[in-house]
């Protein structure tokens, strides 16, 4: 059962990712009236692009969880969220040129994680 909670996060993030970029992204970036921010609607794409996608990064993240989770598995688990905060961070950072500063709290989260294993 748990195996298959997992398979469906994957196959949720999956389709939110390819389906919500060809029908939503894409669309929402042909406006000429996204709001400009810091000079133009780089920074508006790029920060709903990053929070796009990294909702589905979170559910493979959680799909890893279920599938590793056992009594004895914190340290594992750990590293899970350590390296599901650092892609966050690194997507973050990389679709918003480090603008929005959530990439320095994933990155923090991450660092955290990765130290308390």
């Amino acid at each position: 059962m748990i195996l298959l909670a997992s398979l469906i996060l994957v196959f949720c993030g999956l389709i939110h990712s390819v389906l919500g970029e060809k029908y939503i992204l894409i669309r929402l970036f042909k406006r000429d009236n996204l709001p400009h921010l810091y000079g133009s609607d780089v920074f508006t794409k790029g920060t709903l692009r990053f929070a796009w996608h990294v909702t589905s990064f979170a559910w493979f993240g959680f799909a890893a969880l279920l599938v590793s989770y056992s009594p004895e598995s914190t340290s594992h688990l750990l590293n899970v969220v350590a390296v599901v905060f650092l892609v966050s961070s690194i997507c973050s950072a990389y679709f918003t040129k480090g603008k929005h500063f959530s990439w320095v709290l994933f990155m923090l989260v991450s660092i955290l994680c990765y130290l308390s294993v």
